[in-house]
């Protein structure tokens, strides 16, 4: 489902005009970014939640040349699945 539709979809629903759903969803995205950043999480309740993790350095291969590297440490964002919108989808 690409982003117009989406916001189609969520507009007909809601019974909301499309240029307030996407204001909403932008609203909504960019409060996310900013929750994350400030304090490593962003719940959205009933599908999951956006973590910061701090990956540790560790030692990788190089494909080309089979030749050992360090990979330095550093944050990454994951999206774990709620419960819930697991048992809904399988």
């Amino acid at each position: 489902m690409s982003k117009s539709q989406l916001m189609s979809s969520l507009s007909e629903a809601t019974g909301m005009s499309k240029k307030d759903v996407s204001s909403f969803m932008d609203k909504m995205v960019e409060l996310a970014y900013k929750e994350v950043k400030a304090n490593g999480e962003f719940v959205l309740p009933g599908i999951g939640k956006l973590v910061k993790v701090q990956r540790a350095e560790r030692m990788g291969r190089n494909p080309a040349t089979g030749e050992q590297i360090k990979i330095p440490a550093k944050k990454v964002v994951k999206f774990r699945v709620a419960k819930a919108a697991k048992e809904a989808v399988l």
